[in-house]
């Protein structure tokens, strides 16, 4: 399949080869800091979660609770980071650094803005808010859920913020920076944690202060370092920033529909998660160990489509279409080769991690069985049906991007698991056999869609 892209997808006559923008050492110091920044966010997640878990399942339950909305929030501020990746990188693909400077400033405002606004909603309806969504929970949860949500809350400027700040540095091609600030942030996390939670018996009261202030650090780093004169995008002088509405426009159409595509993926797993919780707790148990594994061996290929956003998004900015080709069938083949990898370490580290954790054997050897499925599977299927997007997005077909994303999400793998957890009692197989058929009917579509021009006909940038 590989072969037949790069022979079909682009011109090699019309590259400059001598003159790319982005040799394979550039483009493996960009890709490293990625991935590395996606993995031990991932593992130090599971960290938290483990630390959290020895205070008790009443914190457990509140937490998890609380995490469903968090994460649904910070979607919406991965999406405009997004945004500001895209918009950067194009403007520097055209030399532009004072359009590069102009952007990011607009990018920095609406951030701010909508990352306070929904900080202060969140606060005023915390309590009814909880109440709809979790009304049925026993009453120590919703109290230690209330605790923990007004806390984190107060943190979604600062995530906002670091995400975006991010979002410029990588944009330039300096992916190390960020990855050294998130890594940092999050040993942060965990001290903070093994202090707050164990030495002064904080509860979920501790793990939502540590987070607050990890996130806290993250932004203050930053936005200081976007001060400095001596690099691409420098960011002062935050009070004298005023609106520029056709900016902020540019920025939102790329954010909306990747927030939009986000959430519904975020909504399906919830709908999905319906269907699991009818099953016997020791599937329940394992299908959520399984989950954990497959984030974990996928997520270093997501750092490979967030660094093909930069690569791309500076590749359409100069004008390079054939050259913006290339790069999303090398880092496609790329994102293959990780993904490979990953795959086969998580599985052999399954058996043992399941044996540390505890889990009853029954639920270790379902979740043994999931294991083996998605490890033949997934390197067959995935980067095709997830890579090529990021690239597709990078130039500006973000719309096409989440009207597929979000119709095979609903129509194939929520649809499908659904009916055969429910009506085929396939139990938690269904899942994965809904997963899979998702995965390729997306790749499909986004070949297809690759392979053709329109996407190239996308504009950002006027």
């Amino acid at each position: 399949m590989f072969r037949f892209l790069k022979n079909k997808c682009y011109d090699s006559t019309k590259i400059e080869w001598n003159h790319l923008l982005f040799s394979s050492k550039d483009l493996w110091k960009l890709l490293i800091p990625i991935m590395i920044e996606q993995l031990l966010n991932s593992l130090m997640g599971m960290v938290d979660t483990m630390m959290v878990s020895n205070v008790g399942s009443v914190a457990v339950a509140s937490v998890s609770l609380v995490d469903s909305i968090n994460t649904l929030v910070i979607q919406v501020f991965a999406a405009l980071a997004t945004g500001a990746a895209i918009i950067c990188s194009q403007y520097l693909g055209r030399g532009d650094k004072e359009g590069c400077n102009k952007a990011a400033r607009q990018i920095f405002l609406t951030v701010l803005v909508i990352s306070v606004s929904l900080m202060l909603l969140c606060l005023i309806l915390c309590k009814p808010l909880l109440r709809l969504i979790f009304g049925s929970v026993e009453p120590t949860v919703m109290e230690n859920a209330i605790v923990y949500f007004l806390i984190t809350v107060v943190s979604y400027p600062f995530i906002a913020l670091f995400n975006a700040g991010g979002a410029f540095y990588r944009s330039c091609g300096n992916s190390k920076f960020p990855m050294t600030i998130s890594v940092t942030s999050n040993i942060l996390n965990i001290t903070g944690n093994a202090i707050l939670i164990f030495g002064f018996g904080m509860g979920v009261a501790g793990a939502a202060v540590s987070t607050l202030f990890s996130r806290i650090f993250c932004a203050v780093v930053v936005l200081f370092c976007l001060r400095k004169q001596k690099q691409v995008i420098v960011l002062n002088q935050y009070g004298k920033i005023r609106p520029d509405f056709s900016m902020i426009q540019k920025v939102l159409s790329i954010g909306i529909p990747a927030g939009i595509e986000n959430g519904m993926f975020q909504f399906g797993k919830l709908a999905i998660q319906s269907s699991v919780s009818t099953l016997a707790t020791y599937a329940i148990t394992a299908q959520a160990m399984t989950n954990v594994f497959e984030n974990l061996n996928g997520i270093a290929a997501i750092g490979v489509g967030i660094g093909l956003m930069t690569v791309v998004g500076q590749a359409i900015g100069a004008g390079r279409k054939e050259e913006a080709r290339y790069y999303i069938v090398k880092l496609t083949w790329y994102g293959e080769l990780v993904l490979i990898f990953t795959c086969l370490l998580v599985f052999i580290l399954c058996r043992p991690i399941m044996r540390i954790a505890g889990m009853e054997q029954n639920s270790a050897d379902l979740c043994y069985e999931m294991m083996i499925a998605i490890t033949i599977v997934k390197p067959i299927v995935w980067s095709l049906s997830f890579i090529p997007a990021y690239g597709l997005r990078a130039a500006g077909d973000v719309r096409f991007s989440m009207l597929t994303a979000t119709c095979t999400m609903w129509f194939c793998r929520v649809a499908l698991a659904i009916y055969l957890i429910r009506f085929c009692s396939f139990g938690t197989m269904g899942v994965w056999i809904g997963m899979f058929a998702d995965w390729t009917i997306r790749g499909i579509i986004f070949t297809k869609r690759f392979l053709g021009k329109n996407w190239e006909r996308k504009k950002v940038l006027s």
